[in-house]
């Protein structure tokens, strides 16, 4: 497959400016002006079989997705430029020029001031590329001039050639010097000014950005190259942002292997090591340090195609989404990482940090980049995008302020700012949180991942109203629709030729179909998989997709009986104001509305209302209930052929452990809950918590079963089918094969697969419950 860089190449090389005119309206979409990106890579990503388009490539139209756009835009059209260069004027001693002072995290006297800047460069650039905003786009390239004469008098303010910060260049000498006392994070702050600089580069065009990023990048190199390793990795031990990854992007723009090095200076060993050996310790570390190393590993892959750095990119996404991640998609209480599974004893008031989840999307799309069938993927970007980063805002606020927490306590309320400066929503000046700057640059690429393409291929992730213009092969896709109010989207193309079309189908659905022009297809629509639709298109061929959506119960991985309610791929929550968690009973949960997502349900005796999560706006809410009793009903699986029951190989705990016989000795690994799940059910462990699945998702024969978090993926499901004669069959929902026991052994050990329906006594189960 060719790589989409080549097609850029020469803009690069050339350093070239390609600034053009646009009508600047504050939604307008100008696509002829801003659907090109101006600068990009000069080398190839390794490894990569799915690439994003551009930006300027995908519009969204009217739907809940462009109001949070437009307010957020609102925000950054009005937002004073001078009082975001105060700090950096007055630290490189320039006037100020008569600029107020900003509040809270950007205060003169905050530690990690200046941190913000570079995500309003950001999320400037984006709007430029996404709506054609010609404020947007000079408000940047305003900034970036200031920020050039900041750096050009660094003799006059004592400083290095090319630093460039709000705060003295002495915070670095404290810092290597292991004596850095006063709360800054210095390589954090320098990450957010690189990337912002970056994408000033990269959408807008702009050579003056890249002159600054490359002195600054420079002051970086000279710095960290004087140090020895250990040194070095002392360092790292101060958060530092995403500096490899920038450093990585740097080389993959400008082909100069310096920036690499320098990039690998902040591969952080007391964090790779262990995500290397898929071993999870991320226990107690602060998680939005960690996540951004995470994507700096996967940048580095692609640009030297070196394994171990995909492998802890991997290991880090499948480990904290399947143990460390809530209902809604964020992960963390009080800004940490917890013990693996551990969600149902941490429903606190300061769970879900946003910045969390705007780095775990930006990983999931560097993942899926290189695992394309992996629907899973995209089943958790659509989970956190949608639930929690579209209620991050608060939509009466006409600057789409956001909220730091995403509060899962019973009774919990949006707008819950960090420990560390306090607040409630975010505001115009007196706040500038990490998560307002992740939040304004999530809010201004909302239709970055709805379609990806893979050669002659159009991958569809996410069903959201939009309108694709797909350049290379002259067609524009628009897709229309209401989901998740609704259960179906349509997507018309306009132009013609011979492609395909991939729909992910969603893991949470059963019945999926897919009709052109009417007539219904035949093809799969496996839950977790993709369907295809290969043919020759006429313009106006409209492609409809129904993906019927149910309630289920998404439980906490640590408590079988406390779980969230949800609906197809949205959490609901519960106009409900408690101290301590409510029960709720399951099969009263009725939705009240054929186009609008409301529903009742009866809690603690009482008729309760649950909206989506994303809509809990304003009143208290509850996300997680008691909905199982005092104590969970387990189950021992007993293998016909042999009269053995499943177990976990050694009692593991850990993502992987494989399935396999043993005598009914009365270990707690023997015992499996029955967590229903539609019309099936999920077989989670009542030692490890983890759920039966199939390694890698297999389809194939002879598949290894095995444990794994409760993802939420369609192997985790299995469907029982009962013989009529006291036994049953278990067949997996993503493949359709039956558990078994290799070879029909009759052995203490032998490992669990999933094979055909052939029979075989190893095939058929007793299922007997405890107690």
């Amino acid at each position: 497959m060719t790589s989409p860089f080549s097609r850029r190449r020469l803009l690069q090389a050339a350093g070239a400016t390609a600034i053009a005119s646009a009508a600047g309206s504050a939604v307008g979409w100008a696509p002829a002006a801003s659907a090109a990106v101006a600068a990009g890579p000069v080398r190839p990503d390794a490894g990569v079989s799915a690439y994003a388009f551009e930006l300027g490539q995908v519009r969204l139209t009217a739907s809940r997705w462009l109001d949070n756009q437009n307010r957020t835009q609102n925000y950054l059209r009005f937002v004073d430029v001078n009082r975001l260069l105060y700090n950096f004027r007055a630290n490189h001693r320039l006037s100020t020029g008569g600029a107020a002072t900003n509040g809270g995290w950007d205060a003169p006297n905050f530690p990690f001031r200046s941190h913000v800047q570079g995500h309003f460069l950001t999320a400037w650039a984006q709007l430029w590329a996404v709506a054609g905003d010609t404020t947007c786009r000079d408000k940047a390239t305003t900034m970036v001039a200031e920020l050039a004469k900041c750096q050009a008098n660094n003799s006059a303010a004592g400083f290095a050639a090319g630093y460039l910060s709000g705060f003295p260049e002495s915070d670095f000498d404290n810092l290597e010097a292991g004596r850095l006392s006063n709360g800054n994070v210095p390589y954090y702050c320098i990450h957010k000014t690189m990337a912002g600089l970056l994408d000033v580069w990269q959408y807008i065009g702009s050579t003056q950005a890249r002159d600054v990023l490359l002195n600054l990048a420079g002051w970086v190199d000279r710095r960290t190259a004087r140090l020895s390793a250990a040194q070095m990795q002392s360092v790292l031990n101060t958060e530092f942002g995403g500096m490899n990854a920038v450093l990585t992007d740097l080389y993959q723009f400008t082909g100069d292997a310096r920036w690499l090095t320098a990039a690998q200076r902040f591969d952080h060993a007391a964090v790779f090591d262990p995500l290397a050996a898929n071993r999870d310790q991320l226990n107690g570390l602060h998680a939005n340090t960690q996540i951004p190393k995470w994507i700096g590993a996967a940048r580095e892959y692609k640009a030297t195609g070196t394994t171990r750095y995909r492998d802890i990119a991997t290991n880090a996404w499948n480990i904290t989404v399947g143990a460390h991640t809530y209902a809604i998609g964020g992960n963390s209480q009080a800004e940490h990482f917890r013990a693996p599974n551990a969600i149902a004893g941490y429903l606190n008031a300061d769970t879900c940090e946003s910045c969390n989840t705007y780095n775990m999307l930006k990983l999931t799309r560097e993942l899926f980049a290189l695992y394309p069938d992996r629907a899973d993927l995209a089943d958790y970007y659509e989970r956190a995008l949608l639930n929690q980063m579209i209620g991050q805002q608060n939509p009466a606020d006409s600057h789409g302020h956001v909220t730091y927490f995403s509060s899962l306590n019973p009774g919990g309320r949006r707008g819950v700012g960090p420990a560390w400066g306090g607040g409630t929503w975010s505001t115009d000046y007196n706040s500038f949180w990490c998560c307002q700057g992740s939040g304004v640059e999530t809010q201004t690429k909302l239709a970055d991942s709805i379609y990806f393409y893979s050669g002659t291929t159009l991958i569809v992730n996410l069903f959201l109203p939009s309108v694709l213009n797909w350049t290379q092969r002259g067609i524009t896709v628009t897709q229309t629709t209401s989901f998740p109010a609704s259960d179906t989207t349509t997507l018309t193309v306009t132009g013609s030729g011979t492609w395909a079309m991939r729909i992910r189908i969603p893991g949470w659905t059963s019945g999926a179909t897919i009709s052109v022009n009417g007539v219904a297809q035949n093809v799969a629509t496996t839950p977790g998989t993709y369907a295809t639709l290969s043919r020759t298109w006429t313009s106006g061929d409209t492609v409809t997709v129904r993906l019927p959506m149910k309630v289920a119960l998404k439980a906490a991985n640590d408590n079988a009986n406390v779980a969230a309610v949800t609906y197809g791929p949205v959490v609901l929550a519960g106009n409900y104001s408690s101290s301590t968690l409510p029960s709720l009973n399951p099969a009263s949960v009725t939705r009240t509305s054929s186009t609008a997502l409301t529903f009742s349900a009866t809690a603690n005796g009482s008729s309760v209302n649950l909206v989506p999560f994303y809509d809990a706006q304003g009143f208290p809410y509850t996300v997680y209930w008691n909905t199982g009793g005092a104590g969970a009903t387990t189950y021992r699986l007993v293998n016909v052929g042999s009269g053995l029951v499943l177990g976990v190989e050694n009692m593991s705990t850990a993502d992987g452990g494989r399935a396999l016989q043993w005598s009914d000795s009365g270990t707690a690994d023997h015992n499996w809950e029955m967590i229903p799940d539609g019309s099936a059910v999920r077989f989670r462990n009542a030692h490890s918590g983890k759920v039966l699945g199939v390694q890698d998702m297999s389809t194939a024969d002879g598949a290894r079963v095995l444990q794994w978090g409760d993802n939420g993926t369609a192997d985790h499901r299995w469907t029982l089918v009962d013989q009529g004669d006291g036994t049953t069959k278990i067949r997996n929902v993503n493949s359709g094969k039956l558990l078994t026991i290799e070879n029909g052994s009759t052995a203490a050990g032998a490992y669990a697969l999933q094979g055909p329906d052939n029979g075989a006594a190893a095939n058929r189960w007793r299922v007997v419950r405890n107690g």
